[in-house]
């Protein structure tokens, strides 16, 4: 199921216009009020593609992961760079972040982040991206990258699990928000294709997270998103109530554990 691509035809004619508010836009926090959620029900990423993506930079001394959130990503980064640059501009969701010994978690917005001139080999930024000031953004990347470093966004927009649980999941889960998207996910939804990208492209690997869930972890992580957390204060909980007495019956055993996928976008480019 692509959850953000759904989001209708609506968004994608907003879409010139959001990226000329996101150009003047302040911090945009969407997850700070969810920060012990988003810490225990985000997946984290796939090893291979953070192999990919060390594979592919110039060295592998630092890293700076820009809108970390609680470090789902830099956590991965660390297992194949030296040091990683955490940054988040929401203090709540760094006080959830992840410990590990060579990633250093600081305050910063992505159009300031604090790191020296030409101290990164690599600019991560995982389900963050359409959140940002994309113009300023791009320059502190050119401003912090060595030359020949990488830059590389991606996220994820959707699940699958069965045909029948997918249906479910169209009918109950993605139709009930459709109408409460912010115009910046559909950049999401949109693999970030339709972004300016100034840098050098790279081919993208082909992946996707795989996890193993119960049906309350699966709406857990559903309910992490913005656009349901938006419709909850509009018109209450009602619908996600209704959704769990809908999948009950399809999912069997709610502690039977079903096997998720969450295929990966990315875009890769190199800072030449």
């Amino acid at each position: 199921m692509l959850a953000d691509s759904r989001a209708g035809t609506a968004l994608s004619a907003l879409a010139s216009r959001t990226l000329e508010s996101m150009n003047s836009a302040a911090f945009i926090d969407e997850f700070s009020d969810v920060a012990v959620e988003y810490a225990a029900f985000r997946p984290t990423y796939p090893r291979a593609l953070f192999d990919r993506l060390a594979e592919l930079s110039p060295a592998r001394r630092a890293a700076w992961d820009c809108g970390t959130g609680s470090g789902q990503a830099a956590i991965g980064l660390a297992e194949f760079f030296d040091c990683v640059h955490a940054t988040d501009a929401s203090a709540a969701q760094l006080a959830r972040a992840t410990p590990h010994p060579r990633v250093h978690y600081r305050l910063a917005t992505a159009e300031n982040c604090g790191l020296p001139d030409r101290s990164v080999e690599l600019v991560s930024v995982a389900s963050a991206l359409h959140w940002f000031d994309l113009d300023r953004f791009f320059a502190e990347v050119r401003r912090v990258a060595r030359s020949g470093a990488l830059l590389a966004v991606y996220g994820y927009h959707g699940f699958y699990i069965t045909p029948a649980l997918d249906e479910l999941t169209e009918r109950w889960l993605l139709r009930p928000v459709q109408s409460h998207w912010a115009p910046n996910n559909q950049l999401l939804a949109d693999g970030y294709r339709t972004i300016p990208f100034p840098f050098e492209q790279v081919v993208e690997p082909n992946l996707a997270i795989h996890v193993s869930w119960t049906l309350s972890q699966l709406l857990e992580f559903f309910l992490t998103w913005s656009a349901p957390r938006r419709k909850i204060d509009v018109d209450g909980d009602g619908f996600v109530k209704e959704a769990h007495r809908a999948f009950e019956a399809e999912w069997g055993d709610p502690e039977r554990r079903r096997h998720v996928v969450i295929p990966l976008i990315a875009r890769i480019g190199r800072v030449t």
